[in-house]
């Protein structure tokens, strides 16, 4: 069989998690990955600025050259804000196309893992309308809430315990479903802005005591404690809180 041309020289896009924060979590696997692609990419809020993912980079390789891919972060409950996220997700799988057509490997960092909560694979998506056949593949990265067990001290799962993974962008919906098994464990991102509201739906549920929550994790400004301590306001976007199942004593 005769390999088709146009498919040998593609090139192949890698998302690169790079933790949450502390450049002592990115992974010698993320480090070499940067290091070997032929260019490496990162998420920004404006062409001018350096973005999470990029400082963490920088800590690390600081020599190396990285291109930013505007990204629109306005939130996405209403209609015009999801467009307007979708619109910069084609624009930057456009940027990308034309290196990855030219055969090369392009690597994009993310905050955390690629496969969570990320703008990553909604870039995949919009990049599989250009290119259906470019080769992707992520490497995993340390997450918020693994970072912040850490420091924390928490177990997050023992035995045969389980854990939902949630996020209060829009509330605390979410998180009222998942504390309704009171044997699993809780996590909970990006509801900072909700904090109060969640040290009060976790004390109704009898689960206030042991929770933990943390923002800004290996970041300027980093707070970590007790949640029923911090239950007077809200905290930053990247805030996470963990609740360990009900009468755990790990």
């Amino acid at each position: 069989m005769t390999a088709d041309p146009a498919r040998a020289n593609q090139g192949r896009l890698v998302g690169v998690g790079v933790g949450p924060g502390d450049p002592g979590l990115v992974t010698r696997l993320a480090v070499s990955t940067m290091e070997a692609a032929d260019r490496v990419t990162a998420p920004t809020t404006s062409p001018d600025s350096v973005g999470r993912a990029e400082a963490i980079v920088r800590q690390i390789l600081p020599d190396l050259r990285i291109d930013r891919l505007p990204f629109d972060m306005t939130a996405d409950r209403a209609p015009e804000g999801r467009e307007t996220r979708a619109a910069s997700h084609r624009a930057a799988a456009a940027t990308l196309a034309p290196w990855l057509a030219q055969g090369q490997t392009v690597a994009f960092v993310t905050l955390g893992d690629p496969n969570v909560y990320s703008t990553f694979p909604s870039l995949v998506h919009e990049l599989r309308r250009l290119l259906p056949d470019v080769p992707v593949s992520t490497v995993p990265g340390i997450t918020a809430f693994q970072a912040l067990a850490g420091r924390s001290g928490t177990v997050l799962l023992d035995g045969t315990e389980s854990l939902s993974l949630v996020t209060a962008l829009d509330g605390v919906g979410h998180v009222a479903d998942a504390l309704a098994d009171p044997g699993r464990a809780v996590v909970i991102y990006k509801g900072g802005r909700y904090l109060p509201a969640i040290a009060e739906l976790l004390a109704d549920h009898g689960r206030l005591d042991g929770a933990v929550y943390g923002e800004l994790l290996g970041l300027p400004g980093e707070q970590i404690g007790a949640v029923a301590t911090a239950a007077d306001r809200p905290a930053s976007y990247l805030a996470t809180v963990i609740v360990p199942p009900a009468g755990a004593a790990h």
